[in-house]
């Protein structure tokens, strides 16, 4: 059997990249395309230093720090990848990779991070924070998103079956293209976050400070709450605004960008971890949870699933906020400290385990295997 992989963009590693790390560890005799690969060489060890077959992006001007801007290429070049001698095709796709072109001898399974978020029901969102509303290049690219619509739900055609990253993506597959799909969620190196049950009186937060993780809202809200001590880990376009907001608040810590260790240490000894984002999945809230940390988190998208909600669940790891503003957010805390023993820190890490890594490589290979052989590995004894 022929194997693909397919991706959209390497330039770096972060979630998507997570994911397409363990498919190549479960497929490690794959081949790996992408529309651009830009890793450096020292950052290649999650592709397992594979030669990645690329599209014509690859060589055009400023494609190493401007291939974002070649969006409307996109599709025209994902379809330029061929892929016509295998057998086995797994995409991992968060913009155009689902897109690749199929024949009907093909499986293609695709594993969708999201629909295009820009070109759905987050577009006006993301012109509103582009700066794009208005003007010619505003209108240029309500064009261009509209033609990435159409292309998008023609291509959704070519995939024989769906793996969402969560049941609030799949939610979003089914309205972009009425499909089902299946839920697997994504790999946590919960391993990596040691259990500890010794929690000190500070609430944590930690994000690339851009607008959607509302950092800001978080921040705000704890200026209200003098007695309340938060800590603020990481950093981003939005950091400066976000200190002069907590600036003259003493309860309030910024530490900018923290290495990996200092990280976990504050994770495995904060009262609670805060997350104000609306996310597709959210890995943070699992790692905190992988820590014994409680999650005080936005109950919309994939937190909904990450965090078992006190009053809503059964061994409940955490406590919901319904609206993204920093009273709903107050109110959500008052309700943690007022029922804070009623969730179990060890609850927290026995949930988190349900987002391993070692579970996301089980439940991706029984799957393909079903789907292409249509009956399990082990009854049909193919190794």
């Amino acid at each position: 059997m022929k194997i693909a992989v397919v991706c959209d963009w390497l330039v770096t590693y972060a979630g998507a990249e997570k994911v397409l790390e363990q498919i190549l560890n479960i497929y490690p005799e794959a081949d790996l395309f992408s529309l651009v690969d830009f890793l450096d060489e020292g950052k290649r060890d999650f592709i397992k230093h594979k030669k990645v077959k690329t599209s014509f992006i690859q060589h055009l001007p400023k494609a190493k720090t401007k291939y974002r801007s070649y969006l409307p290429l996109m599709p025209l070049a994902i379809e330029q990848l061929d892929l016509s001698k295998y057998d086995l095709i797994i995409s991992s796709s968060h913009c155009v990779a689902k897109g690749i072109m199929t024949g009907p001898d093909q499986v293609h399974v695709s594993y969708i991070h999201s629909p295009i978020r820009y070109a759905w029901d987050l577009q006006h969102q993301y012109l509103k924070e582009a700066g794009l509303t208005k003007g010619l290049k505003g209108w240029l690219v309500k064009i261009i998103l509209h033609y990435m619509r159409i292309w998008d739900t023609r291509t959704s055609n070519g995939v024989d079956y769906f793996i969402a990253n969560s049941k609030f993506i799949a939610k979003r597959i089914w309205k972009c293209y009425r499909r089902e799909a299946d839920v697997i969620y994504p790999p946590v190196d919960v391993e990596a976050f040691e259990y500890c049950d010794q929690k000190e009186d500070f609430y944590l937060t930690a994000s690339r400070m851009v607008p959607y993780k509302k950092m800001d809202l978080i921040v705000k809200a704890f200026t209200q709450m003098p007695d309340k001590k938060l800590i603020v880990i990481g950093t981003g376009p939005d950091f400066n605004k976000i200190q002069k907001i907590a600036q003259g608040h003493n309860n309030i810590k910024l530490m900018g960008y923290q290495p990996f260790s200092v990280l976990k240490e504050h994770m495995q000894k904060a009262k609670a971890f805060v997350f104000a984002a609306e996310e597709d999945f959210g890995i943070t809230p699992v790692e905190a949870q992988a820590c014994g940390t409680p999650v005080i988190a936005y109950g919309k998208g994939g937190a909904l699933e990450t965090v078992r909600g006190l009053g809503i669940k059964d061994n409940p790891t955490g406590v919901f906020f319904d609206k993204q503003n920093k009273e709903s957010l107050i109110k959500a805390i008052s309700y943690f400290e007022k029922n804070i023993e009623k969730i179990n820190v060890e609850d927290c890490r026995k949930n988190a385990l349900n987002f391993s890594i070692d579970k996301f490589k089980k439940d991706l290979e029984e799957y393909i295997n079903n789907k292409f052989y249509g009956i399990d590995k082990d009854e049909k004894n193919i190794y």
